[in-house]
Order: C-alpha cells, then sequence, then structure tokens
C-alpha cells in the first residue's frame, strides 16, 4: 500500500480549549462545605490548581466556602484587583515581603518563623497574622524547637499592637493515606502548637490543619477551619469521595495520513505501526501541559471511542492511531475530561506519567484557550 499525502487542516478557529465546569466547582464546595467542621476555605492558588483562580473563588464564595487562600501575596493581590474582598491568607513569602502592602490591602499573612515576624511586626500597619507550625514536614513552617519562643515574641508584638494573632495553621504529610501513623503525629504536633499558643497568652480564633484529604476523611484533623484547594476542582486524593472533576480538555484533529504497517512515528521512532492505519495529528504537546512520559501509554477519545496516542508526545503535537478509517479534519479530540462518555481522565493521565493529579491540571501552559460557560452568572458576585 503506498503511502498517501497528508491532508491538512488550517482554519483559524480550530484550536486546543480547556473547558472549566463550574458547575462542578460549585457542587465540590457545598459538599466539602458540609463535610467541614468549621469555615471553609477555598485555596486557589497556581490560578486556581489551572482552573482559573477568579472563577473557582468566586463559585466558591457563592456556594458554601467563607474564606480564600493562596500561596503568595502576588496571588493576593489579584484576588483584590478583582475586586474580591473576601478574607484572603496569603502563607508562602519570603521575609522581605511586602508585609505592608498587606496590611493596607487586608490580607492575612502567615509567619513560620522569627525572622518573618520580626519583618512583619517591623513593617507599617497592624498585621492579621497566622503563625505556621511544621506539622512534620521539615517543609515550611516553625520547628518545634523554635515554636514557643515564636509564639511568645507574637504575644509581644501583639501587645504592642503591631500584629494581631489571629490564627494558627499546619499541614498533614501523608493525609491522602488516613490510616497512616504520619497522620496522627501531626495532628499531635498540632494540638501541643495550640496549647503552647495558649500559653503565652494568644488567643487564635482560625485553627486549621485539614486540607481536601483530611477535610474528607479524618474528623480528628478539623478544626476551626478547613483549606480547601484540590477537591474543589474535583481531585481526592484518598480515592473515597466521588467528587465531580471540573476540567475538559480538548484539541482538533488538524491532519490525517494513511500509512503502512511498519511506518515510524515521531521523534526516535521509539513506535512503528503495527498494520495499515490512519494516523491523526493533534495540536498539543509537551510545551501545553501534556507529560512527555505518558508517550505509549496514554490515550485519547476520538469519535466516542478510545485511541492510542503513538509515538513520543513532542513540544507541540501528538499522534493518534486512528485505526482502519480516518476522520474528518477538524474532529475534535478529547484528551481528558470527567470521565462520564468514557474519555480518558485526569486521572488517567496522571497515571500514565507516574505522577499526581495536581500535576497535571496546573500544567496546561497558556497557549490553550480557556472557558468557563457558566461564568456569565457568576460575574456579578463579590
Amino acid at each position: 500500500m503506498s503511502q498517501v499525502a497528508a491532508r491538512t487542516y488550517a482554519a483559524p478557529h480550530s484550536r486546543p480549549l480547556l473547558t472549566i465546569d463550574l458547575t462542578a466547582v460549585a457542587a465540590n464546595t457545598r459538599l466539602l462545605a458540609d463535610r467541614a467542621a468549621g469555615e471553609l476555605m477555598a485555596v486557589v492558588k497556581a490560578d486556581g490548581f489551572g482552573h482559573g483562580a477568579l472563577d473557582v473563588a468566586r463559585t466558591a464564595l457563592a456556594h458554601g466556602a467563607t474564606r480564600l487562600g493562596v500561596t503568595s501575596l502576588e496571588e493576593a493581590w489579584r484576588l483584590r484587583d478583582a475586586g474580591l474582598a473576601a478574607p484572603v491568607l496569603s502563607w508562602l513569602n519570603p521575609a522581605d515581603a511586602d508585609w505592608a502592602q498587606a496590611a493596607l490591602r487586608d490580607v492575612d499573612v502567615a509567619v513560620p518563623s522569627l525572622p518573618h515576624l520580626a519583618a512583619v511586626a517591623a513593617a507599617p500597619g497592624r498585621h492579621r497574622i497566622h503563625l505556621h507550625v511544621d506539622a512534620g514536614m521539615a517543609r515550611d513552617g516553625a520547628d518545634p524547637s523554635t515554636w514557643v519562643r515564636l509564639c511568645h515574641a507574637a504575644r509581644r508584638a501583639e501587645v504592642r499592637g503591631e500584629v494581631e494573632v489571629v490564627g494558627v495553621m499546619g499541614h498533614l504529610g501523608c493525609a491522602d493515606d488516613p490510616g497512616d501513623d504520619c497522620n496522627a503525629l501531626g495532628r499531635t504536633r498540632f494540638a501541643w502548637a495550640i496549647e503552647m499558643a495558649r500559653a503565652a497568652g494568644l488567643r487564635p480564633r482560625l485553627r486549621h490543619l485539614a486540607a481536601t484529604s483530611a477535610t474528607l476523611t479524618d474528623p480528628r484533623a478539623h478544626h476551626t477551619m478547613s483549606r480547601v484547594g484540590a477537591g474543589l476542582v474535583g481531585i481526592d486524593p484518598t480515592r473515597t469521595t466521588a467528587l465531580r472533576a471540573a476540567m475538559t480538555l480538548t484539541a482538533p484533529v488538524v491532519q490525517v495520513r494513511r500509512v503502512r504497517a511498519g511506518t515510524p512515528v515521531g521523534y526516535g521512532h521509539v513506535h512503528r505501526t503495527s498494520r495499515a492505519t490512519y494516523l491523526g495529528l493533534v495540536p498539543l504537546g509537551y510545551a501545553d501541559g501534556l507529560p512527555r512520559v505518558a508517550s505509549g501509554t496514554a490515550e485519547v477519545q476520538v469519535r466516542g471511542a478510545r485511541r492510542p496516542v503513538v509515538g513520543r508526545i513532542s513540544m507541540d503535537q501528538l499522534v493518534v492511531d486512528l485505526g482502519g478509517r480516518g476522520v474528518d479534519l477538524g474532529e475534535t479530540v478529547t484528551v481528558f475530561g470527567p470521565g462520564a462518555r468514557d474519555e480518558p481522565t485526569v486521572a488517567e493521565w496522571a497515571a500514565w506519567a507516574d505522577t499526581i493529579e495536581h500535576e497535571v491540571v496546573t500544567g496546561i501552559g497558556s497557549r490553550v484557550e480557556r472557558h468557563a460557560p457558566a461564568l456569565a452568572r457568576l460575574r456579578s458576585l463579590p
């Protein structure tokens, strides 16, 4: 069989599209708010886990969340610039961050060390702070060996009118495995941290340890508030709760060719066709967030059927084995979605790439057009 020339589709309106289902975010928020023992903080860091920070924030606040959480102050500024007036906490900043601006813009900040506290207290304004304790991850948060000193120093700064200690926070390292002994250690350390804060004369109203996993599976980790991010967009690391995935990634077929058996595909010729077949070209690659390591195992959906991705995923494109029948140029390929129509899911792409769903959804690049159909009715929300 002779190989025929490829047909190329170049319609300018045909491009990859990331569709965000805000009704799924709303449903997930309501479920998580019902599970949480106290308030629900909607964590919208990393552009709302790749789903759009403003869209997710507005939706979550309209359906049960009472506060917002981000990592950097720059993320907090974007929320304030958009007119969101809800309480916001930022918890990952260098000691020389713009603390004065945080006070001016009414943004709570986490304090994980004595140098951070000194810098915050020295900045103009009265600062609302959450003391951050390391609950067993050797990551962010104050080491237990410095915690008591941090609490006493914070109390002195509070008496001087420089800060108001409104919260104590921590994070569990193994909450996605509810039975892991690490969680008991984290809960114990957090309880101790609260006791030491009170002994120093502090009265933090907000005490928060649980993120998505512990909110869903570990009531013992619930305090006055839970911080939830991944769960809002349908990711449950514990695999115990039916949350609704909110992201669908599609792209058009821009080229179709018929090839012989034994045709090499892509860089390195790591794949050769086992039979005569049609190959479809899709304009998405690892520069758009598709993990290259998923080459050879990933699937997409075409005309309601799953088809394998063949050859290496390139920077800008991937190749799909369409089988014995081609498709029309411009037809839609579903890369992943909720899975309700047997399309691949984000969880499957994570498994093919030996990673977690969080990495997949936050990795979709800026070249991919975003669309949130339910956004219009949410624009007027504060």
